[in-house]
């Protein structure tokens, strides 16, 4: 790689010591938010709230450790690959229509076929048909809820599997190829496992017998993962009926945001193929991880603990949850339709109005509207919606009395209350510090792009995300 190039695409995230830990260290934490909270001793477990008698073997016993054999479930694996066959299957044989994305360094476009909407209604509708006749006793929930170690762990190995084989199969990248394949130009440093972790070809993409082309970033991004998210915060509300005989009003919301959320991503599909994922991130573990194992398991996080521990919200708290979530979204999705606008159509009624000004890349920058409020205001409302999220377990934490006299066994806060919150509000925590290295990213990247006149731009709007403040 030449010097030139090395200095416009520095080491990210840390560059290889970075990716080491974030590949070794991210799957540790999602085992440890799996077994830490638990359904057999507490959230947090007992343990931890008492170091002086801290022992290892005591925290296993409270975690239900299984060993490491015991990680890992053969009908677990072969349902998972069920699964995302199926999502293959639907992706090719449903209709959906096809768009081409941004124009390649290489030149040219590459085409997408988007159903993503289609297919994942077909799969939560399947379900939904499933529970209507057999309730929360449905097979898929008891599955999920009783297996939801080894489909961490299947997932995590797929992860691991995927971005190898992305890793090897990049190095038949050639130029000038007639499938418009190309290498990210941050992913191609020379060291072997910073470039696996990062990503070494920009779109990777496999031809399926019968089913057709797979743009395996685009498909990890929007379906087994996002789906997955869903299906476990489903499985988790039919626990908490099956326990309870009742469904509260927090779990209620912690789902209707969640899928809020997944359907708008569903519905706008199209807008996925601008964002800096795709079009500047090759796809390797780092993408491979957060798709398939991060946002299935860390973002169900809250319906995992309220199935557990139900928390009554009432009707006040609600409404301010709910106000919190609207306003958030509202600012989330008004601010990303008007940038969409403004890319595909800057004549559109809706949007002509607003002001811009002109780079030397014949690029052209908003600085009205939500765009002249903030330079990355989307970001805002992104995070607003993270509150939301978390806010419905409120003060977290519990422990599990088991009767010597009894099989009944007591949900209570007592002293773990608070402690749960370092759990249920550890996606807000990382939500935030993600939005930020995510901007952080975003004004180097335009830096890069647009020299003197991103400077210009800083100075017509000066706030990075937060107005008047940051």
């Amino acid at each position: 790689m030449k010097d030139s190039e090395k200095k416009r695409h520095p080491y990210e995230f840390g560059g290889p010591l970075g990716a080491f830990g974030i590949s070794f260290g991210l799957p540790i934490v999602c085992y440890a938010s799996a077994f830490l909270c638990n359904d057999i001793s507490g959230c947090p477990a007992p343990s931890l709230l008492n170091l002086s008698t801290f022992s290892l073997e005591k925290l296993k016993r409270e975690t239900g450790w299984p060993g490491f054999q015991g990680l890992v479930n053969l009908e677990a694996n072969l349902w998972l690959f069920g699964y995302y066959l199926l999502q293959a299957v639907l992706q090719g044989f449903l209709p959906g229509k096809t768009v081409e994305g941004v124009v390649l360094n290489s030149g040219g476009r590459l085409s997408y076929k988007l159903n993503s909407f289609y297919s994942s209604t077909l799969i939560l509708a399947l379900a939904a048909s499933g529970t209507v006749l057999q309730g929360a006793n449905f097979p898929l929930w008891t599955f999920i809820y009783d297996h939801y170690i080894h489909l961490l762990t299947a997932n995590i190995l797929i992860a691991y599997a995927l971005a190898t084989f992305v890793y090897v199969r990049s190095f038949n990248v050639k130029s000038g190829n007639k499938d418009k394949r190309e290498l990210a130009a941050g992913g191609h440093t020379g060291n072997i496992l910073y470039d696996w972790f990062i990503g070494r070809e920009l779109n990777p993409r496999v031809n399926l017998p019968l089913i057709g082309m797979i743009d395996i970033k685009i498909f990890c991004e929007l379906r087994p993962g996002i789906t997955g998210w869903l299906l476990l915060d489903l499985a988790f509300m039919a626990n908490q009926y099956k326990r309870y005989g009742t469904i509260t009003d927090s779990m209620i919301c912690v789902n209707l945001f969640h899928a809020l959320y997944a359907f708008d991503t569903y519905w706008m599909e199209s807008s996925i193929l601008t964002t800096i994922d795709i079009t500047t991130d090759g796809f390797g573990f780092m993408l491979a991880l957060g798709d398939l194992v991060w946002v299935p398991f860390i973002y169900s996080t809250q319906a995992r603990y309220l199935a557990v521990h139900p928390v009554s919200l009432g009707p006040v708290f609600t409404s301010v949850i709910v106000a919190l979530q609207i306003f958030g979204f509202y600012l989330f999705r008004a601010s990303n339709n008007e940038k969409n606008r403004f890319r595909t159509d800057p004549k559109d009624p809706r949007i002509s109005h607003l002001k811009y000004m002109e780079t030397k890349s014949g690029s052209k920058l908003l600085i009205s509207g939500w765009w002249g409020v903030a330079r990355h205001v989307n970001y805002l409302g992104d995070w607003i919606m993270a509150w939301s999220y978390c806010l419905p377990t409120g003060i977290a934490g519990y422990s599990i009395m088991h009767s010597a006299a009894s099989s009944v066994s007591e949900v209570v806060q007592g002293g773990a209350k608070g402690w749960g919150m370092f759990i249920t509000y550890f996606y807000l925590v990382y939500f935030s510090v993600l939005l930020l290295h995510r901007e952080m990213r975003d004004e180097e990247k335009c830096s890069r792009k647009y020299g003197a006149d991103w400077a210009e731009y800083k100075k017509k709007v000066p706030y990075r995300i937060i107005p008047g403040i940051y």
